[in-house]
């Protein structure tokens, strides 16, 4: 099973907190990812740029629009993720209480569709595009 851990972040109490506070959290959030890459649960894993970097592309009435930064009511954005893979929610759970999380933040979890999750037919075109996209990449 795959899992997403959402990193819900406060980047205005971060902004606050003193370098060392910081690069400490960082160092937390490094090493947590070198203990799932060394159990071979780790998938991916990435901190996120600021939300003011963001660009929002809404669709209405057929039309794409798109506008600069987020805009968001709440002050906990995106900060950023892991993927794993791990046998159960349970094994999930227990890898996000190890994740640096501030007071005040959390860290949310979600497990990730699988091609197979909507049936064979969907995984097996899923199967056929990764092959051919490897085989692209081969090419490059």
């Amino acid at each position: 099973m795959k899992f997403m851990l959402i990193v819900h972040h406060n980047e205005d109490a971060f902004e606050k907190m003193d370098k060392e506070t910081q690069s400490q959290l960082l160092t937390e959030s490094i090493e947590l990812t070198h203990q799932l890459h060394a159990t071979g649960q780790y998938v991916h894993a990435s901190p996120l740029h600021p939300a003011a970097t963001a660009v929002i592309v809404r669709v209405r009435e057929d039309t794409p629009l798109v506008t600069d930064g987020p805009f968001i009511e709440t002050k906990e954005i995106l900060g950023g993720y892991w993927i794993i893979e791990v046998a159960s929610l349970a094994e999930a759970i227990a890898w996000a209480r190890k994740a640096p999380c501030p007071a005040g933040e959390m860290i949310e979890i979600r497990e990730v569709y699988t091609p197979e999750d909507f049936g064979p037919e969907v995984a097996a075109i899923e199967r056929r595009q990764m092959d051919q996209m490897a085989e692209q990449e081969k090419k490059a």
